[in-house]
C-alpha cells in the first residue's frame, strides 16, 4: 500500500516534483513530465512515456545514452496529448522525435494526437509501439507492451545517441520489439493512494499468470509453484514466444514489480540462467532488479530481447540515468542553463464573439456540467469498482478528474461571456488534458466536436441543433475509438441514445422528453454490456472474467444522460 502522500489524486505530480527537485542537475520538469539538459550534441529525440505508478519507467530513463524525455500520465492512467507534445517540444533538438510506449488504447490514442500536432508544426514525429506481453494476445500487434518497454526504449536511445538519424533510429527501435517477449506473473495485487485495497487480489497460495503492469489481473490463476517450477514456467513461457529469427545471445530482464525483493530475484536468476543455458541460449549483460513496476505489486517478470550484432551494441552501450547507469557516461557537459520550451505555459485561445442566445447556451450547459461533477463524485468508487473487474479500476477517478478539469474550464469561459460551442469545446479540451487515458480522450473530443456543432453565434438553438450536437459527439468517439455495437464500450449506450434522440425529436417530441426518453435506453443498453465480452481495450485480454459485470464507460455515460436528462426537464417546468 502506498501510504506517504498529501493528496491522493495529486500523488503523480507531487512525487514528480520532488524527482525533478533531486535531479536538477541532469534534467528539468516541464509540463506533463522531464526532460533530459541537452549536451553539445543534436540527436534524435527518444521521448518515453505512460502512466505513473512504474519507477524506473519512466521518468527514471531519462539521460544520456537513454531517453530524451519521459511523459508521465497520472497512476497507471496515459498522459495527455497535451502532455505528450510539451515533453516532445522541450525535448527536441531539431533532428526529430520519436515517441514511444507501451501498447494501451488510451497511450495509442494520445501519442498519436500529440505526433499529428507536431507534424503540423514541422516536427519529424515517429512512433514506436511496445508489444511485447506474450500473455495477452496471440496476435503481436495486440499485445501490451510491459517490462519490455525498458529494452525497446534502451535500443532507441543509444541508437539516438550513436548519432543516427530518425529513419535508423525507428529502424532500431522496431527491430527491438520484433525481438522482445515477456511473461509476468503477480503474487498480490497493488494498492493507489488514498484507496482502501488493492485493485485485484491473487487467491492465498495461488499464482497470477500473466498480469500487466497497470494492476490488470491475470488471466488465470495456478497453485503457486516451487521457486525452480516457476523459474520454467517463466522460461518456457517465453521461449514459446520466441521470435522466428532468434539467435542465441539474449539480453534479459528479470524485473520485480514492486515488492518481490532483489534477494528473491537473485535466487530466481540463480534458477533462471541455468534454464536459459540448456536451451543453447547466452545472457549479455542480464538486468536483475526492478526496472518497469506496479507500484506495490508483488511479482515478477521476464523479459528477453533477441540480438543481432547491431542490437548487442545498442543494448551494450553506456547509458547514465537516475534509475540506470551502465558504465559512466559524462554529464559534465550538460547545460544547467538551457532554456527549455515549455508547451503547457501557453496562453489560452481568445474567446470568439458570440450572440445572446449562445451566451443563454452557455449557462444551460454550465449547470449541466455541475451537476454531472457532483453524480461522478458520488458514484467515484462504484464505477471504479465495475472497471476493476477486469481493467485497472481508474475509470471512477478518471472521469472525476475530468468533469473538474471541465467544470473549471467552463466556469472561466463563462466569466469571459463565451457561447455555448466555445463553453463546451473548452471544457472539453481540458477533460482529455487532466483525465488521460482512454475516456479521457474520447470524453475530450467528443465534448469538443459538441462545442463545434453548436458554435456561437446562432440567434437561437434549436431541438434540431440539440441532435446534431449529440451525432457530433457519437461521430467524435466512434472516430478515434473505432468501437461497433456488441463490442462491450460506451459506443453500446451512446448509438441508442443518439438514434433515439434523433428519432423522437423528428417526432416532434422537446427536446428535454426525448432527451429523457432516449436516455432511458442508453441506461437500458449499458446495463445489457453485462451479458458482452469485451473486444477492445485492457479488459479485452480478459473477456470472461467481465462477463456479469457491465462495462464502466457505458455504465457512466447512462448515468449522466439520465441526470442531465432529468435537468433538462426540471428547466422545461420552470
Amino acid at each position: 500500500m502506498t501510504t506517504i502522500f498529501t493528496d491522493a489524486s495529486e500523488f503523480a505530480d507531487d512525487q514528480l516534483t520532488g524527482f525533478a527537485a533531486l535531479y536538477a542537475d541532469r534534467l528539468r520538469a516541464v509540463h506533463g513530465g522531464v526532460v533530459a539538459l541537452p549536451s553539445g550534441d543534436s540527436i534524435v529525440a527518444v521521448v518515453v512515456g505512460g502512466g505513473s505508478g512504474h519507477y524506473p519507467a519512466f521518468a527514471g530513463l531519462v539521460g544520456p545514452g537513454f531517453a530524451s524525455g519521459a511523459v508521465v500520465g497520472n497512476i497507471f492512467t496515459s498522459p495527455s496529448a497535451s502532455q505528450i507534445y510539451s515533453v516532445a517540444r522541450a525535448a527536441d533538438r531539431g533532428r526529430g522525435v520519436i515517441l514511444t510506449f507501451g501498447n494501451y488504447a488510451g497511450d495509442v490514442m494520445n501519442f498519436g494526437i500529440a505526433a499529428e500536432r507536431l507534424r503540423r508544426e514541422g516536427i519529424d514525429t515517429r512512433i514506436v509501439v511496445v508489444t511485447d506481453d506474450v500473455a495477452s494476445a496471440s496476435d503481436e500487434q495486440k499485445r501490451r507492451g510491459i517490462a519490455g518497454d525498458f529494452t525497446v526504449f534502451k535500443a532507441l536511445g543509444a541508437a539516438a545517441a550513436d548519432g543516427l538519424g530518425i529513419d535508423e533510429v525507428e529502424r532500431v527501435g522496431r527491430a527491438a520489439n520484433a525481438a522482445t517477449r515477456t511473461l509476468g506473473v503477480a503474487f498480490s495485487g497493488c494498492t493507489l493512494p488514498g484507496a482502501d485495497g488493492p485493485l485485484f487480489t491473487v487467491p492465498a497460495g495461488m499464482l497470477g499468470l500473466g498480469l500487466g503492469i497497470h494492476g490488470e489481473p491475470g488471466i488465470r490463476d495456478v497453485p503457486m509453484p516451487s521457486a525452480p517450477a516457476l523459474a520454467r514456467m517463466l522460461v518456457d513461457g517465453v521461449l514459446d514466444a520466441a521470435p522466428h529469427t532468434g539467435g542465441g545471445r539474449i539480453g534479459v530482464i528479470l524485473n520485480g514489480l514492486g515488492t518481490t525483493k532483489y534477494e528473491e530475484l537473485f535466487l530466481l536468476w540463480g534458477l533462471v540462467a541455468p534454464l536459459l543455458a540448456e536451451r543453447g541460449l547466452e545472457p549479455v549483460d542480464a538486468e536483475v532488479g526492478e526496472l518497469v513496476t506496479s507500484l506495490d505489486m508483488g511479482g515478477c517478470s521476464l523479459t528477453l530481447i533477441w540480438l543481432d550484432d547491431e542490437l548487442e551494441r545498442f543494448w551494450r552501450a553506456d547509458a547514465y540515468a537516475p534509475a540506470y547507469r551502465k558504465l559512466a557516461a559524462p554529464i559534465a557537459a550538460l547545460d544547467a542553463s538551457a532554456a527549455l520550451f515549455d508547451a503547457g505555459t501557453s496562453a489560452a485561445s481568445a474567446v470568439p464573439d458570440s450572440s445572446p442566445a449562445a451566451r443563454d447556451l452557455a449557462a444551460g450547459i454550465l449547470g449541466g456540467l455541475r451537476l454531472v461533477a457532483d453524480l461522478l463524485h458520488e458514484k467515484e468508487s462504484e464505477l471504479g469498482a465495475i472497471d476493476a473487474v477486469a481493467g485497472d479500476g481508474d475509470h471512477g477517478r478518471g472521469m472525476v478528474k475530468g468533469i473538474d478539469a471541465a467544470v473549471s474550464a467552463a466556469t472561466a469561459a463563462a466569466d469571459a461571456d463565451a457561447g455555448g460551442g466555445h463553453l463546451l469545446a473548452a471544457a472539453g479540451q481540458a477533460w482529455a488534458a487532466r483525465a488521460g487515458g482512454t475516456s479521457g480522450v474520447l470524453w475530450g473530443a467528443a465534448l469538443e466536436a459538441a462545442g463545434r456543432s453548436l458554435g456561437d453565434t446562432a440567434d437561437r438553438y434549436t431541438a434540431a441543433d440539440g441532435v446534431l450536437a449529440v451525432e457530433a459527439f457519437a461521430d467524435a468517439i466512434l472516430d478515434l475509438g473505432r468501437a461497433t455495437i456488441g463490442d462491450k464500450t460506451l459506443v453500446d449506450a451512446l448509438l441508442p441514445f443518439r438514434d433515439g434522440l434523433a428519432s423522437a425529436v423528428g417526432a416532434g417530441r422537446p427536446l428535454a422528453a426525448a432527451w429523457q426518453q432516449a436516455a432511458a435506453v442508453a441506461a437500458a443498453h449499458a446495463a445489457a454490456t453485462s451479458a458482452l465480452t469485451p473486444k477492445l481495450g485492457r479488459a479485452r485480454p480478459l473477456a470472461e472474467k467481465s462477463v456479469g459485470t457491465p462495462d464502466a464507460g457505458a455504465t457512466s455515460l447512462g448515468m449522466i444522460l439520465v441526470a442531465t436528462g432529468g435537468l433538462l426537464s426540471r428547466k422545461d417546468d420552470e
